[in-house]
């Protein structure tokens, strides 16, 4: 797809951090993304999404972007969950690529540069940083390590995703993808990865992965065995209204018609992405 250099965004890279009790670290996050986007030589804006926090996070993060250029604050009043500020990111993220990063930086933004050339090599959508690849290098737990291969099987089993690793929180995607995808969404906890790419998956949209580094940047995980409960309980969801309900695919009939007739779209058939004008 060709861009249009005087579209809104066009060449911009929105990073979105969701946050929730961060203020310990959301200076650190804060620089560090700016010192590698600036590094990478692309156009960028930070976007905190706060969800809930009853920290400083909000505090710190204002006073952090003030010496930063391109800093975004958005709060929640109350805390819903992950997936409800991701979604948030995506409303108001105005780049042409659109990258997820999570706030404790165990999966560093210094890698999208990796991430920006798989998507143009592979000519991708999607672009997401696995700890399954085999190139990756992962300082994880090993109950960690085989939660998520076991839930890599379990996704596999279900829903026949081309990839190994829906949960990590490095994530790029081209703006159009979300523009489609967002309105779909439901899921606003631990599941919401998986959603949106089972979404685009169906769509037609490529997903591809790249190796990343991670690191361990906290003594415990946030998500403990009851998280785990809700992870399973929000993918079955996510399968029943994919399959049984099809829900997706109803409420997509309205938000492909919508697109079609925005600028800088044509209108596609049910089954595959439409293209922005070039």
């Amino acid at each position: 797809m060709a861009t249009d250099p005087a579209s809104p965004g066009a060449g911009l890279v929105s990073v979105v951090i969701p946050t929730f009790n961060e203020a310990d670290g959301i200076e650190r996050c804060l620089t560090e993304c700016a010192e590698a986007m600036r590094a990478l030589g692309v156009p960028f804006e930070l976007l905190v999404v706060d969800d809930g926090s009853t920290d400083d996070t909000i505090a710190v993060a204002q006073a952090a972007g003030d010496a930063i250029e391109g800093v975004r604050i958005e709060a929640a009043s109350v805390n819903a969950g992950k997936g409800s500020a991701l979604i948030r990111g995506m409303q108001l993220a105005r780049g042409e690529l659109v990258l997820f990063v999570d706030a404790d930086l165990e999966v560093h933004p210094r890698q999208l540069g990796l991430l920006r050339e798989t998507m143009f090599r592979e000519d991708a959508d999607i672009v997401i940083g696995s700890k399954l690849h085999p190139d990756a290098e992962i300082d994880y737990p090993l109950k960690r390590r085989i939660l998520s291969q076991g839930y890599y099987v379990l996704v596999r089993v279900l829903f026949r995703l081309p990839v190994r690793d829906t949960q990590t929180g490095l994530k790029l995607y081209r703006r159009r993808v979300l523009e489609r995808v967002g309105p779909r969404l439901l899921v606003k906890r631990f599941a919401h990865d998986l959603e949106v790419l089972v979404n685009a998956h169906r769509l037609g949209y490529r997903i591809a992965e790249a190796p990343v580094v991670v690191t361990r940047e906290r003594a415990f995980p946030r998500v403990g065995v009851g998280d785990a409960r809700v992870v399973l309980r929000d993918t079955l969801g996510v399968f029943y209204r994919t399959y049984i309900t099809r829900y997706y695919d109803r409420v997509g009939r309205h938000v492909d018609r919508a697109l079609g007739d925005a600028p800088g779209w044509r209108s596609a058939g049910p089954d595959g992405p439409p293209d922005a004008k070039s």
